[in-house]
């Protein structure tokens, strides 16, 4: 036996026109947002109250020769 089913004319309708309604509200949302707030790529700034100087110790990756066998 098979099972039928049944999806109304409008149903499909208003989930077209919910579907397109998203589509250009979110494109208009997002540039807009790209207008007020760009993204800025780089280096964060410092945190208040960080020294303006200081610079982190440099990383190193110990060789074999300073471990103890």
């Amino acid at each position: 036996m098979g099972m039928v089913v049944v999806i109304s004319l409008p149903l499909i309708l208003f989930c077209f026109i919910l579907g397109f309604g998203c589509y250009f509200f979110g494109r208009h949302r997002g540039r807009r947002d790209v207008q007020t707030n760009p993204q800025v790529y780089g280096m964060p700034t410092p945190p208040p109250g960080a020294a303006a100087g200081a610079v982190p110790p440099p990383y190193f990756k110990p060789d074999n020769a300073s471990a103890n066998v």
